[in-house]
Formats: structure tokens, sequence, C-alpha cells
């Protein structure tokens, strides 16, 4: 119980410290962000990213690891800022790659210390209903249920990324899946950030339109079909 206290108090502290790290950051940039309307003003923003080298990539790196580790906050804000530092596709690599380092260590660290592990970041009620469910337990169907949650931009990816250490899965397998087949949600989040550095504010809003639809439009032939109806019943 101390230990599970322990850890709670350490990811407080931890998620004030990502929040306060990531307002400095946007905090430095907002001057520059005002005035994205105007090439004048865009290519000021893009000089400020520059300017930051090595340390504004560690910075934003260090903040993506600790998000997916420590699952504290939604990823997309990190997702669109590097869009918004990075372009769209050096965004998307940059996302890529930290999600396929921080899910090869959660993979491996939830396969050695088992499920109690999970409890310490969801709530075991949570955890237990998705271990039960029949999806999990057929291994033939196992890897096209995890591209379909992976894929679909609403499902909570990082509660199945710590999933994964518990399932009859090939670790390669399970990593390459979780990295790669959310890249559809990852680009769409950085092509987002990338018009707002440019100043595209309306073309922002509508790729998340349009992502919005299609969401809604995958939940909806996914749910067709009884079978998957669990799909939809375990991201609830």
């Amino acid at each position: 119980m101390a230990s599970k206290t322990n850890i709670k108090i350490l990811r407080i502290i931890l998620t004030i410290g990502i929040v306060a790290v990531l307002l400095v950051f946007l905090w430095q940039l907002a001057p520059f962000m005002k005035d994205l309307s105007t090439k004048e003003g865009q290519i000021a923003f893009k000089e400020e990213i520059q300017s930051m080298g090595f340390t504004g990539l560690l910075m934003l790196f260090g903040l993506q690891i600790l998000q997916i580790l420590l699952v504290v906050l939604p990823g997309e804000p990190f997702e669109v800022l590097a869009g918004m530092c990075y372009g769209a596709w050096g965004g998307a690599l940059f996302i890529t790659i930290s999600v396929f380092i921080t899910t090869t260590i959660i993979f491996f660290t939830v396969r050695k210390l088992g499920r109690k592990y999970l409890y310490n970041f969801f709530h075991k009620e949570k955890v237990d209903k998705v271990m039960k469910s029949k999806l999990f337990k057929n291994p033939r169907n196992l890897e096209l249920v995890l591209c379909i949650l992976f894929f679909l931009p609403v499902s909570p990816k990082d509660l199945f990324v710590y999933i994964g250490g518990l399932l009859p899965i090939k670790p390669i397998r399970f990593i390459l899946i979780s990295t790669f087949v959310r890249f559809p949600s990852v680009i769409t989040s950085t092509m987002v950030g990338a018009n707002i550095s440019n100043g595209n504010w309306t073309t922002s809003l509508l790729i998340y339109g349009v992502t919005f639809i299609i969401a809604l439009i995958c939940i909806y032939l996914v749910s067709l079909k009884d079978k998957n109806k669990e799909i939809i019943n375990i991201m609830k």
C-alpha cells in the first residue's frame, strides 16, 4: 500500500513538472504565435524554434516520453506542438520515434512485473474489464483487434500499450503495431500543428473536423457487426 501511495505521489509531482515545463515552452513561443497570420510572424516563429536547437528538441522529447510513461495527459497536444516545431512529417517522425521507445520500455516492464503494476496507472476495474474481454483471449484474431484499437482516433491507446505486456503476442509484433498503426492519427495532429505555425487556422480546424467525422464513421462501421461490439465496449 505504501509503495502504491508513493507511486501516486511521484506521478502527481511529475505531472506538475510536465505541465510546468510545457507552459514554459509555450510561454517562450507565445510572443511569436500571435503574428502567425503574417509571413514575417511565421519566419520569426520558425527562427525561434531553430534557435532552441538540440535543447528544444530534447525538451519536447522528454515531455513526450513522460506523457506516455506516466499516462498523465492526452498525447494530442504534444503531437500538435511537434507539428508546429518540426512540420507535419518531421513532427510525425519525432512522435513515432518517441512512441517506439516508450512502447518498448512499457511492454517489457509490464511483462516482467505483471498485472498489478498496471494498477498504479489505471483503475483496477478498467484493467480487469479489458483483460477479461474475449477479444484478447484468441491469439489468432488478436493482432487484427489491436490494429483496430490503435487505428481508431478516440481509443485509449495508452491503456492498450500497457495491456500489451500481458497479451499472448510476440514483443516485436506488438511494438510495431502499436507504433505504426496509430500513424494516421499522429500525422493528422502534426498537420494541424504545421498549419498553425503557418497561420492556417482554418485549415487546422478543417483537418480536425474531417478527422472527427472519419472517427465517427469508423466507430459506426466497426459496431455494425455483433462480434465487433466488444471492441466498442472496452473503449468506454
